[in-house]
């Protein structure tokens, strides 16, 4: 039922006193919903990382919030008599719960890694007055999770509330996906991800799972889907101090570049701690990597001898022994310049991406840098990853990917969520980063032939590789 307010006040006036008489038959009208919120809570248990900070706007009985099983959990709401239940329910000292709207909610000096408003929109008389006040409770990464219902099932939901089938709630206005991220922009926020989701909101085994894990990923069918589900970020300003960068360079069979690395590789931030991680070369590789410690006292140098094998192997042991709070990959091979990393700390150091990712398919490539079937190939698994991830990935592969540490051990932290199948690399830090959210772009480089040495990629069986995993990611986070 669509109601019209007149003031703000008025509006909380009236809502509250709805939903006090609602709550008395809140659990009956979940119940006969219980489809739509296990679907929500799926959703969103993908989204928030266990063991959280969380806000929850208009969190009711506190359902969603103890399903995410926070370390801090704070709900509120407007209705004493839903705070009330959520209160009686106990779900323990994590739990703070307060009769309250968020136009005027204070929590001082607290700040939350998730804020949730979910169908929170539709109830609310300025929606960009509430976003504007829950700037105070976030920090640099703070993601703001909201999920709304699609403007394309009003006519729907208002004959279920006839038919008895919905509850039958105090609707202000209906909001589409473009009107939240032109509210969130004007209050300095930016959305790193929006879709829609589920189709079928009632749980009847197998007919769920197919319409809302299958059908809901792919175009041609996801507009049927009722529920939109948004997650932005603050628009961040610049780091106010420098910071220390630590350039890992795997290494295997380059004892020509070692040299070239250390003489062309610039200072950045507060100082550029060069670590070299030697994978058992059959060349001098590790003796040249050794040499530059003394031949160039001047420089931090870091070198260690590869236990494991591969890309990926090396890379997580320099990161491991890093002590910089920015972490680059530079390949050894040089066909990414060390001049052009400068480039990338000042896109991570601006606070506009937290994941800066190379890409070597946007300017013209000197001489044979990359054969025409491989670069047929990256464009191929460019467009099949930025679908994927449901962020922008032109150049999976390219070896020179940027990002905190601090975000490398949020990322390392949840890997077994995808499981261990990429020899590189590269795909374990870009599927890590789209999974936790963070904002991924590309910084274009000028892509060089090599100077020493022989590509170490084989294209058809790294190819079958990227196949697999591409299969393998789809129903990790498209079919999940």
């Amino acid at each position: 039922m669509l109601v019209t307010p007149k003031t703000l006040q008025e509006c909380l006036t009236f809502m509250q006193s709805f939903f006090d008489i609602f709550a008395e038959k809140q659990e009956l009208w979940r119940a006969k919903r219980l489809g739509y919120h296990q679907n929500l809570e799926h959703e969103y248990s993908y989204i928030v990382e266990p063991e959280s900070r969380v806000l929850e706007v208009g969190c009711g009985a506190g359902h969603l919030l103890a399903y995410l099983k926070p370390s801090v959990g704070v709900g509120i709401d407007i209705s004493p008599a839903m705070i009330e239940k959520a209160r009686n329910l106990n779900y323990g000292p994590e739990y703070r719960f307060f009769v309250c709207s968020v136009e005027e909610f204070e929590l001082p000096n607290e700040t939350f890694d998730y804020i949730i408003l979910s169908d929170l929109l539709c109830y609310s008389y300025d929606i960009s007055l509430i976003f504007f006040r829950l700037k105070q409770f976030c920090h640099c990464r703070t993601r703001i999770v909201i999920n709304s219902y699609s403007c394309l099932w009003r006519g729907a939901f208002h004959c279920a509330e006839k038919l008895g089938l919905k509850a039958p709630l105090p609707t202000l206005n209906w909001v589409t996906t473009h009107d939240i991220i032109n509210l969130l922009e004007l209050n300095e926020y930016e959305v790193i991800s929006s879709k829609r989701r589920i189709i079928f909101p009632f749980h009847v085994p197998l007919i769920d799972s197919f319409c809302n894990r299958f059908l809901a990923a792919f175009s041609v069918f996801n507009w049927l889907c009722f529920t939109n589900i948004t997650v932005a970020r603050l628009k961040m300003a610049p780091y106010k101090i420098p910071v220390k960068v630590s350039v890992i360079c795997p290494c295997r069979n380059e004892s020509g570049n070692i040299d070239q690395i250390v003489e062309r590789t610039p200072e950045l931030g507060a100082g550029t701690e060069l670590i070299f991680v030697e994978g058992n070369s059959s060349d001098d590789t590790y003796q040249r990597c050794m040499d530059t410690i003394k031949k160039y006292p001047e420089r931090d140098i870091k070198v260690f001898k590869q236990t494991g094998k591969g890309k990926k192997d090396a890379v997580a042991l320099g990161f491991l022994r890093a002590s910089g709070e920015v972490l680059m990959i530079l390949d050894a091979d040089m066909t990414v310049p060390p001049e052009d990393l400068p480039g990338f700390y000042s896109k991570l150091s601006s606070g506009s991406v937290e994941f800066v990712n190379g890409s070597r398919l946007l300017y013209n490539m000197e001489g044979e840098a990359m054969r025409f079937l491989n670069l047929c190939a990256n464009k191929f698994f460019g467009c099949a990853f930025s679908y994927l991830l449901e962020q922008p990935v032109k150049d999976t592969l390219c070896g020179t990917k940027v990002l905190l540490k601090r975000d490398y051990e949020r990322i390392l932290r949840g890997q077994k969520f995808f499981g261990d199948f990429d020899p590189f690399g590269d795909f374990d830090l870009l599927f890590g980063a789209a999974k936790l959210f963070l904002k991924i772009r590309d910084f274009p480089i000028r892509y060089r032939s090599r100077t020493f040495g022989v590509t170490q990629i084989s294209r058809f069986r790294h190819g079958i590789m990227l196949f697999n995993m591409c299969f393998r990611i789809f129903f990790k986070i498209k079919i999940r």
